[in-house]
């Protein structure tokens, strides 16, 4: 990954982004609740790098912070998409007609619901959170995947090693993991490289919505939130929040492409090549098991004789 652009930008945003997360949990250069009125939307400043916004808070400080608070979001979207993305990719490609067709059909009716939407409906019972933005995006984009790794499922379960697997008595989610997944790698990585940046974007517009991150968490969504309403005015403000989610979401989106590319042998001609040379190694070493059976045969009808 390090070999290709794409995936050094990303290696190193993505390095920065779990330094900072993890460095802001026992410091920021200013408190959260720190505030001054006198120098509310200054310019940055040798006090303040970044200015400050609309209430005199430092904007350094809340982006600090705010990038916890996504990365939790990006991970925890991450691992529900990751769920019901397989959960119901497996049902798909299952061998039992009836659970197949049903993973199909419920795909199908609920892939169209858009994740504004289901955040409204969560919202509105459990008021505006975290969770409400990881159970909205985590369903929603679950479904997508399913969808989208489905085919490479379905060539994957057609496959002589899978029916010879299921012939041997192995279980449905024993093959599913260890013969299926395997094989939808590339695709899965990307879809949930995807996951991650676009659930990013989607808490920045929920927040802004107010369906979102609550005002009292940091979060990128809410720096942009409490600036955009004076962005003619005060362009600053909302540059900083905006270059960093633009520079975390494209090295989300460049991480799945990169890992796509280093563990698809199809675009990967080392795979290919170290693959190649095992297959010579096992090939080589049957012929040299033969050649000494021959050799060994040979000396005993001699010995015979």
């Amino acid at each position: 990954m390090w070999e290709r652009p794409g995936g050094r930008f990303a290696l190193v945003i993505m390095v920065l982004w779990l330094a900072v997360s993890v460095v802001s949990l026992a410091w920021t250069p200013y408190p959260l609740l720190f505030t001054d009125g006198d120098h509310a939307w200054a310019s940055p400043t040798a006090a303040h790098p970044l200015g400050t916004d609309g209430v005199g808070a430092d904007v350094l400080s809340w982006l600090m912070a705010g990038s916890r608070t996504d990365l939790a979001i990006a991970v925890l979207t991450v691992l529900v998409s990751a769920v019901i993305g397989l959960a119901l990719t497996a049902a798909m490609v299952s061998n039992r007609r009836w659970l197949a067709t049903s993973g199909v059909v419920v795909v199908d009716a609920l892939i169209a619901i858009p994740t504004v939407l289901l955040a409204l409906l969560f919202a509105v019972p459990f008021g505006a959170s975290v969770a409400v933005i990881v159970a909205a995006c985590g369903i929603t984009y679950g479904l997508n995947m399913a969808r989208i790794v489905r085919p490479t499922a379905s060539l994957a379960a057609r496959s002589a090693y899978v029916e010879a697997a299921r012939a041997s008595g192995v279980g449905m989610w024993r093959v599913f993991f260890r013969h299926i997944v395997p094989s939808t790698f590339p695709v899965l990585a990307v879809q949930l490289s995807m996951s991650a940046g676009t659930s990013i974007l989607a808490e920045a517009g929920l927040t802004y919505l107010g369906v979102g991150v609550p005002s009292s968490v940091p979060s990128w969504g809410h720096s942009l939130t409490t600036s955009v309403r004076l962005i003619s005015v005060y362009p600053l403000t909302v540059l900083w929040p905006g270059l960093v989610v633009t520079l975390v979401v494209t090295a989300l989106y460049l991480l799945g492409d990169a890992i796509r590319d280093c563990a698809d042998p199809l675009a990967n001609p080392r795979l290919r090549q170290a693959a190649g040379g095992r297959a010579l190694v096992r090939v080589g070493s049957l012929a040299g098991r033969g050649a000494g059976r021959v050799t060994d045969a040979m000396h005993d009808e001699e010995a015979e004789s």
